[in-house]
C-alpha cells in the first residue's frame, strides 16, 4: 500500500515496539499462570509486572487492578448494582452522562428503568448542577463519566463530580479509556472508585482492558465466573501475551507523555487552523480543554460519509465518530446531547493524533480538505 497518513488515533493506536518485544516474549512461556510450577510462575510473574506498571502509572493498589478482554467488558464489570464503600449502602442506580462511550450508555447489568442520563453542556461538558438534583433525596448511584471524549476530545470535570458524588453517599465510574497517555492522570487526584482501560488506545494490543478499583469498594461481582482467576473477579485464562504487551505500553506512554502532549497540541492547533480557513469550517467543542490530539470538525453541507472516503481516496484514514459505530451512517450521540441538529451531527469528521504524526502529515490532511472543501463550495 503506498504511504498513507493515519490520523484515527481515538480508535485504536499502532502497535508499540516495546509491547510487540514484550509479547513475542510471552508466546515462547509455555505455562498457566495459574499454575504452580516453575513454567507457571513465569507466567504469573509476566501479568503481575503488567499489573503493578498500570497500578503504578495510575495511582492503584495492584491487587485492585483486574485485567479483561477489552475496555466494554472492564466497563460492564463496573456498572453493577451492590457494589458499595464500608461506610455506605449499595448503589441502587446508575446515573451516567449522555455523550458516553455505547458499551456505558448500554448500563453494564443495571436494568433499563434504574437508568438515568444526565445532560451536557453545548460544549459536551457533563452539567453538574443536574447532576447533583439527580443525586439528591435518592438511594446511593453509581455514577459514571468519562475522563475525556473520545469524539470531541473534551475533558470532564471527573475530580469535581467525584466530590458531589460522594456527598450524596455514592460511587463514581471513570472510563478512562481516551485519557491515559495522553493527558496526566491518577485515581487518586480524582477519587474514582472504579476507573476503565484499553490497551490498544496506547500501542499495546488490542482485546486487552482493565479495571482499577479504589481500596476500600466493595460488593464487586464477575460478569465471568469460572476457575476464579484475577482474585475471583474474572474467571478464564488471562491473556499473557496481550498482558505483557499492556504494561509495556503503559510503561513507555508514561515515559513520554509531556513531550508527546505539548507536540500534538500545536500539531492541532495548526490542523484547525487550515481546516477554518476552507469552507467555512467549525470545530466542536472548541471552547473547553480538550485532549491534545483531537479534532471534530464540520463544514455546510458537509456529509460525514463522503469526507471520510475523501479523505480515504486522498491517503488519509480519518473517521466519523466511534469506530463502534462501524457501518452505521447515523448522527453522533454525542453532538445530539450537545444540542446540535441531526444534519450537522451527520457531518462531523474526527481526526486524531498520534506520538508518530509529524507536520507532513498535517500539511497532507489540509491538502485533503483543500480538495474536499473546495468541491463543496462549488454545490
Amino acid at each position: 500500500m503506498p504511504s498513507r497518513v493515519y490520523l484515527d488515533w481515538n480508535a485504536t493506536t499502532p502497535l508499540r515496539a516495546e509491547a510487540r518485544a514484550a509479547m513475542v516474549a510471552a508466546f515462547d512461556l509455555v505455562g498457566n499462570p495459574s499454575s504452580v510450577h516453575a513454567e507457571g510462575r513465569q507466567a504469573r510473574r509476566l501479568v503481575e509486572d503488567a499489573r503493578t506498571a498500570l497500578a503504578t502509572a495510575v495511582g492503584a493498589l495492584p491487587r485492585n487492578v483486574v485485567f479483561t478482554s477489552a475496555g466494554t467488558e472492564a466497563n460492564a464489570l463496573a456498572l453493577a448494582p451492590g457494589l458499595r464503600r464500608p461506610s455506605g449502602g449499595p448503589v441502587e442506580r446508575l446515573l451516567v452522562s449522555a455523550v458516553e462511550h455505547a458499551s456505558v450508555l448500554a448500563g453494564g447489568r443495571f436494568p433499563a428503568d434504574r437508568i438515568t442520563l444526565i445532560p451536557v453542556t453545548p460544549s459536551g461538558v457533563v452539567d453538574l448542577e443536574r447532576l447533583r438534583a439527580e443525586l439528591h433525596g435518592g438511594p446511593p448511584a453509581l455514577v459514571s463519566i468519562m475522563a475525556a471524549n473520545n469524539e470531541t476530545g473534551a475533558l470532564q470535570p471527573v475530580g469535581e463530580a467525584a466530590r458531589i458524588v460522594h456527598e450524596a453517599g455514592g460511587l463514581l465510574h471513570v472510563d478512562a479509556i481516551q485519557a491515559l497517555g495522553k493527558i496526566p492522570f491518577s485515581i487518586n487526584a480524582i477519587g474514582a472508585d472504579l476507573t476503565t482501560f484499553s490497551a490498544h488506545k496506547i500501542g499495546g494490543p488490542k482485546g486487552v482492558g482493565a479495571l482499577a478499583v479504589a481500596e476500600g469498594v466493595a460488593g464487586l461481582e464477575p460478569v465471568l465466573r469460572g476457575g476464579g482467576q484475577e482474585l475471583n473477579r474474572r474467571a478464564g485464562t488471562e491473556n499473557v501475551a496481550g498482558i505483557a504487551g499492556f504494561g509495556a505500553a503503559v510503561k513507555v506512554a508514561l515515559q513520554t507523555l509531556p513531550e508527546d502532549m505539548k507536540r500534538m497540541a500545536t500539531l492541532r492547533d495548526h490542523l484547525e487552523n487550515g481546516l477554518r480557513a476552507v469552507a467555512g469550517a467549525t470545530i466542536f467543542a472548541e471552547d473547553v480543554e480538550r485532549l491534545p490530539n483531537t479534532v471534530l470538525f464540520t463544514a455546510p453541507g458537509l456529509k460525514a460519509e463522503t469526507a471520510v472516503i475523501g479523505f480515504d481516496l486522498a491517503g488519509v484514514a480519518v473517521s466519523s465518530g466511534s469506530a463502534c459505530s462501524s457501518g452505521k451512517v447515523q448522527p453522533s450521540h454525542v453532538l445530539s446531547a450537545m444540542g446540535y441538529d441531526p444534519a450537522v451531527a451527520q457531518g462531523a469528521v474526527r481526526l486524531s493524533l498520534g506520538w508518530s504524526t509529524g507536520p507532513d502529515d498535517i500539511n497532507t490532511a489540509l491538502e485533503a480538505w483543500r480538495k474536499l472543501g473546495n468541491s463543496l463550495l462549488k454545490h
